[in-house]
């Protein structure tokens, strides 16, 4: 399901926070299809993934966000034929990146229409407030549309990471 390497990322570069591309220490990719079970899928490649990067400890904040933006791109960003109707095999894409100080999640999907988060004061509503969530658990997030070979946008989350080797003696 996953593949790994900066390469296959290139084209998804555009739509990133404003890091340094040639500094990524380590990036995952999986394709996943138009389904809700992706949801599923989305949170077993994440947890892999960072168990395989030593970050399991960020599991919990990182696969909450994974999980409401994949099920965002399912819900709003496949055509009305193929949402979760499994018409097309890889209709949403997650990529996970790490810098030495930054963890990127990023979705892409097929539309070209910005994500919005809605203004809810009703907290016991069972929809809308999935980018509420992702803007409380990451520390910054957006979104970019794509040009080119790629069609549609990639709506990112970001997280910062400890600095490593940054312990004073004795901790």
């Amino acid at each position: 399901m996953g593949t790994n390497g900066s390469t296959m990322l290139e084209p998804l570069r555009q739509g990133l926070p404003p890091l340094d591309p040639a500094a990524v220490s380590d990036a995952a990719s999986c394709a996943l299809p138009a389904r809700y079970e992706a949801v599923r899928e989305a949170r077993q490649f994440t947890r892999r993934t960072l168990d395989q990067w030593d970050m399991g400890e960020r599991f919990d904040d990182v696969c909450l966000v994974v999980s409401e933006l994949v099920t965002n791109a399912l819900r709003h960003g496949l055509p009305a034929a193929d949402a979760c109707t499994g018409g097309r095999e890889a209709a949403v894409r997650l990529h996970l990146m790490r810098w030495a100080e930054r963890l990127v999640c990023a979705v892409r999907d097929p539309s070209h229409d910005s994500p919005v988060a809605r203004e809810t004061d009703d907290f016991s509503a069972e929809s809308g407030r999935g980018l509420f969530l992702v803007d409380s658990f990451s520390d910054s997030w957006g979104w970019h549309p794509l040009a080119g070979a790629l069609d549609g946008k990639v709506v990112w989350a970001l997280f910062r990471l400890p600095r490593t080797g940054s312990r004073t003696a004795g901790e």
